[in-house]
């Protein structure tokens, strides 16, 4: 089994396309609206590290760095407990937002990676309930 994985999904949200976009290129509120991201510190003017925790009693710390924001995607690079990328691709439909989310990423550190091979179907359950949160929480009014 690899060590490799590949995510990605696609929902229509019940929000305009500037709030929603609004919202995902603001990384240091995440905390705020999406309950799984756990802490976010800035570390520079692109970058950041984050903490993050599911449904699975772990918390995963990644530095993430935006290598591309454009009216219609952001991307960052990831590194730490994963090596990869993330990216969040966006087109209005009227007055809801289409949001395709992709992720490339390989795990590192030896305990994460043998729960890569030994529970990967887990590791995926718990990374589409993060997505799902974020869908559903993407609309709730900030606090």
């Amino acid at each position: 089994m690899s060590r490799h994985f590949r995510f990605d999904g696609t929902w229509l949200v019940d929000a305009p396309y500037d709030q929603v976009y609004e919202r995902l290129a603001d990384l240091e509120h995440y905390p705020l609206w999406w309950p799984e991201v756990r802490a976010i510190a800035r570390t520079g003017d692109r970058s950041a590290r984050v903490l993050i925790r599911s449904r699975l009693p772990y918390t995963m710390d990644l530095d993430l760095t935006a290598t591309d924001q454009r009216p219609d995607r952001l991307e960052s690079a990831l590194s730490g407990a994963l090596t990869g990328w993330a990216r969040w691709t966006l087109t209005g439909e009227g007055q809801s937002t289409r949001v395709t989310f992709a992720q490339e990423v390989d795990v590192n550190g030896w305990l994460f990676r043998c729960a890569a091979v030994a529970a990967r179907p887990l590791l995926v359950w718990n990374h589409e309930q993060m997505m799902r949160s974020a869908v559903r929480h993407l609309t709730d009014p900030r606090p």
